[in-house]
């Protein structure tokens, strides 16, 4: 499956995107610190029918680097114009991370556009900090605290030089870890990495990220017509018995499959388990179509 990197102008930028197949369109969103690369090995796995798309949210991966505060609407407003570009009306939204908090947020603006949600390792609802996985309190704190957070995110490169391998069990290759590396030569370009541990919405704050989030908390337990699919992995810090928990209770139309041990970053350690998954709930909901 030829998945090279293509570029589409998106509002005063540009975003790059992976492609391959025909049919009903699945996009994979990919999250904090990654790119599309996150589902190089996922994406082949579904087989066909589908057209398979994967985007580099703004200010990451190969897509543009324009001068925003890349906020959480800044990443929404230029994904939003990414699906117009592409001519995107309705597509199955698989979510990674913050990729499946934009998926949230863009089914609930836009009623009938999202077709089916996967959900990967994401922040669902609002969290107070005692919520907080206990292992990433202390430092996301950290991140949050003026000038801390930018010798750490910015200056040491900590999320890709540390964190990155630190959440994948496996052993990540030279040219993939270079592969994550390249968006991100200077402090400057990593400003996105920075600003989203300060999107998360901790008690409260921030609180447009806050109301967005309890916007798409409504919206999962109002559609049951929505089928909405949750992939856990052993040992994932958004994965335990918790968030399954709060999930069943919450949201209309939920599926839950397990999808063996992994860390945050699951499409890098179980890439075969989540393809498989995918696959057989989109077929069994007819989800795809050539």
């Amino acid at each position: 499956m030829d998945l090279t990197p293509r570029d589409i102008p998106v509002l005063d930028s540009n975003m790059a995107y992976r492609e391959a197949g025909s049919g009903t369109p699945i996009v994979f969103l990919h999250g904090n610190p990654t790119s599309s690369y996150l589902w190089r090995n996922v994406m082949p796995g579904l087989g066909k029918p589908g057209r398979l798309l994967a985007p580099d949210l703004i200010g990451m991966g190969s897509s543009g680097k324009p001068s925003i505060d890349y906020r959480f609407d800044d990443h929404s407003r230029y994904l939003d114009a990414w699906f117009d570009a592409m001519s995107l009306d309705q597509a199955v939204l698989v979510g990674h991370d913050w990729g499946s908090v934009l998926a949230l947020d863009r089914a609930a603006r836009k009623p009938g556009s999202a077709l089916g949600l996967v959900l990967l390792e994401a922040v669902l609802h609002p969290v107070a900090w005692d919520e907080f996985p206990p292992s990433g309190q202390e430092l996301f704190r950290a991140f949050r605290t003026p000038a801390v957070g930018e010798r750490m995110l910015l200056e040491e490169n900590l999320l890709i030089e540390r964190a990155l391998q630190g959440q994948i069990v496996r052993e990540l290759e030279g040219e993939e870890l270079q592969a994550y590396r390249a968006p991100f030569p200077t402090p400057e370009s990593r400003r996105p990495l920075l600003q989203w541990p300060r999107e998360i919405p901790i008690d409260g704050e921030p609180a447009d990220v806050t109301a967005r989030a309890q916007a798409y908390v409504e919206w999962m337990a109002s559609t049951p017509e929505v089928p909405k699919l949750l992939l856990t992995f052993e040992g994932a810090p958004w994965s335990g018995d918790e968030v399954v928990e709060w999930s069943e209770r919450n949201v209309a139309g939920l599926e839950v499959v397990a999808c063996g041990p992994a860390g945050h970053h699951a499409p890098e350690d179980q890439p075969e388990a989540i393809a498989a998954a995918i696959s057989e709930w989109a077929d069994r909901h007819q989800l795809r179509n050539a």
